[in-house]
């Protein structure tokens, strides 16, 4: 069989033989290699190996590195992954609206958020997961941890149907429900030289040469008046909290997540009174005919927020 009739995308369409290839793909991204995704696969290294192999020829490009140098994709493998999530995604999405047609409230459902959201407890994240399973048992919940860059971006390609981050531009086509302000404190560990200091000489001066930790999302721009040496990133609030408790970094946390540090007197808040910010939170789900199961979660987790608030 020549190369011009197996190509993906050339003389024919998708088959099932692609659709089974591509889900190995997929499932090697996300185990970051073809040895620690043989677990989830149920196959053999050589397998993948062929699999994959396979996929390439079928695609005409090479999807990823592997070898000694360890496991990373290619562009052409970064775009191919980016257009599988759209695939999938929107398999999922019509696989939920068959089942929803016959009366069924089953299928998947990908909620995303960012980390550090349990001990809010302004949101009550872990009593609206309760009331979502006990109003829709027959539907498999997913929860995955992500960035805010890519919270945007995967409820926008299907990846996820309901997300909670921080507000981020305007998502015209989602239905954006404000939950919450989050205040955002700055700190510094134990072994840092101003855990000790006077509060009065922790002065702006003070703060923009010690070297600081920042977020991947954030502009490098002044915060509060400040321009901060940024020395340091990570998009995640536990990663931020291990750079600061290093005593190697001052930057920003949510006050609740903070909170157990600063009592244990692990960490040390930082000019409180004029160095703060607020996030707002949001619950974001498609606008126009989201399913029934997003809608129901969407629901239990602004529900759940505003009892608490009350």
């Amino acid at each position: 069989m020549g190369s011009e009739n197996v190509r993906i995308g050339r003389k024919r369409g998708l088959t099932d033989i692609d659709l089974r290839l591509l889900r190995v793909f997929a499932e090697i991204v996300q185990a970051n290699g073809f040895s620690a995704a043989q677990a989830s696969l149920g196959m053999t290294q050589a397998t993948i190996s062929a699999h994959m192999r396979h996929l390439e020829e079928r695609l005409a490009v090479r999807l990823c590195e592997r070898g000694r140098g360890g496991f990373y994709l290619t562009e052409e493998g970064r775009q191919v992954h980016s257009a599988i999530l759209d695939l999938f995604g929107s398999i999922d999405r019509f696989q939920n609206v068959v089942l929803e047609a016959q009366g069924e409230l089953s299928g998947d459902l990908s909620f995303g958020t960012v980390d550090a959201m349990l001990t809010n407890r302004a949101l009550g994240l872990d009593r609206a997961v309760a009331q979502f399973a006990g109003l829709a048992p027959q539907v498999r919940l997913s929860i995955d941890i992500a960035a805010p860059q890519a919270l945007s971006q995967g409820i926008l390609n299907g990846r996820y149907q309901v997300v909670l981050m921080p507000a981020q531009q305007p998502l015209g086509q989602m239905h954006v429900v404000d939950l919450f302000e989050e205040r955002q404190n700055l700190y510094c560990g134990q072994g840092h030289p101003l855990f000790p200091a006077a509060e009065a000489s922790v002065t702006d001066a003070v703060l923009a040469r010690q070297d600081f930790a920042g977020r991947t999302y954030m502009p490098q721009v002044p915060i509060c008046g400040v321009d901060f040496n940024w020395r340091a990133v990570s998009a995640h609030m536990e990663s931020t909290l291990l750079l600061v408790l290093s005593g190697a970094y001052i930057g920003f946390l949510p006050d609740h997540y903070a909170a157990p540090e600063v009592r244990s007197g692990r960490l040390r808040t930082l000019a409180r009174d004029r160095i703060t910010f607020f996030d707002t939170f949001q619950i974001v789900y498609p606008r126009k005919r989201p399913t029934r199961a997003a809608d129901l979660l969407a629901r239990a987790i602004i529900g759940c927020q505003r009892v608490q608030d009350a």
